[in-house]
């Protein structure tokens, strides 16, 4: 039979993670535009491998948040919608980002 182990207080640090963050998807879609200024749709569709309404359904968690902008305009009569991390967004994931690092530094192994 396994030694009983403490439950590490690191483990009971994962209840207050940003579980909107976490996500893969939106963790995905926001680590690309953590290392951008601005991104379009279609790069973000290319980069992160989701569908267009995968996407879209994300996004508009992650703006109804506040953590992304959404900016629609026309470039030469095409659509065009141009997204980006508001600081809420930057700071919550840089947040996310120092949490699981703390977490995973005090796991044992």
């Amino acid at each position: 039979m396994p030694k009983k182990r403490d439950d590490p207080a690191s483990l009971r640090s994962l209840e207050e993670i940003d579980r909107l963050i976490h996500e893969p998807a939106r963790l995905n879609i926001v680590a690309h535009l953590s290392v951008v200024d601005c991104a379009d749709f279609l790069f973000l569709l290319r980069q992160t491998g989701l569908t267009k309404g995968n996407l879209s359904s994300h996004l508009s968690r992650l703006e109804e948040a506040g953590y992304v902008a959404v900016e629609k305009k026309f470039v030469e009569k095409v659509p065009r919608t141009l997204l980006r991390l508001t600081d809420r967004g930057r700071e919550a994931f840089h947040s996310y980002r120092r949490r699981m690092k703390r977490i995973f530094e005090k796991l044992p192994g």
